[in-house]
């Protein structure tokens, strides 16, 4: 069943390579970290929420909205093959609707912040920013080429993207839903600006990220997804 539907658009994918211990206490039992060619991601993602349906209504204010999260990568085994999929550490939205909805339908850890978007097409240049404030204002800003380019089999793109799954942990419970979206194009990246204190949104053990040049920046075109309904698996 489809609990919502929307279009994800103008996704800014900051990488960073991480230390798997810090991510142990929030790995969901029956699932493992997933690796791309040895490295563990976590990834800050910023997007906009677009044309977005619950339960197949429209509601009105709740439509359009911008989301920053940060997110790793894990895989669970069922049947003899792999799902792929995510795990939230914190998602960031700009009404508290939104949060209040997220956490007690899909028990994840959304966060309410003031939250606004920049985003500019030239003849030959894409600009797109986000940003949201707690104390402070913090924004990422990815410069791109306009034109965009289709998904590599087997590219670091492909395995930061094609992850279809979003796994949450809550005590002892692990839970499951799948994002159902096709492959997205992206864009060749010419700069990128970060304004963010990891340690203030994400806690002690994020603060690293301040200093830590990131593995990879990606800004992907997006598509219409469709988010089903979780299912507790654990």
């Amino acid at each position: 069943m489809n609990f919502l539907k929307a279009e994800w658009q103008k996704l800014a994918i900051i990488n960073y390579e991480i230390d798997p211990e810090i991510l142990e206490k929030y790995l969901p039992e029956g699932t493992e970290l997933d690796f791309y060619h040895g490295k563990c991601y976590v990834s800050l993602v910023g997007f906009m929420f677009l044309n977005t349906r619950l339960l197949g209504f429209s509601i009105p204010f709740y439509r359009n909205f911008e989301e920053v999260n940060l997110r790793f990568y894990v895989k669970k085994k069922e049947k003899n093959a792999w799902k792929r999929g995510v795990v939230f550490i914190k998602e960031i939205v700009p009404k508290y609707a939104l949060s209040f909805v997220a956490n007690a339908f899909y028990k994840e850890n959304y966060k309410t912040m003031p939250m606004n978007n920049d985003i500019q097409i030239n003849d030959d240049e894409l600009t797109v920013q986000y940003s949201w404030k707690d104390k402070s204002w913090h924004s990422l800003r990815i410069t791109a080429d306009c034109n965009a380019m289709p998904m590599e089999n087997d590219s670091e793109f492909e395995f930061i993207t094609e992850h279809y799954f979003g796994f949450t942990k809550r005590k002892n419970k692990t839970s499951e839903y799948e994002v159902c979206h096709p492959q997205w194009d992206h864009y060749q990246i010419k700069d990128y600006q970060l304004d963010i204190e990891f340690s203030a949104l994400y806690g002690k053990e994020f603060e690293f990220l301040n200093e830590q040049i990131p593995v990879s920046v990606m800004l992907a075109e997006g598509s219409e997804i469709e988010v089903n309904t979780k299912k507790y698996i654990v």
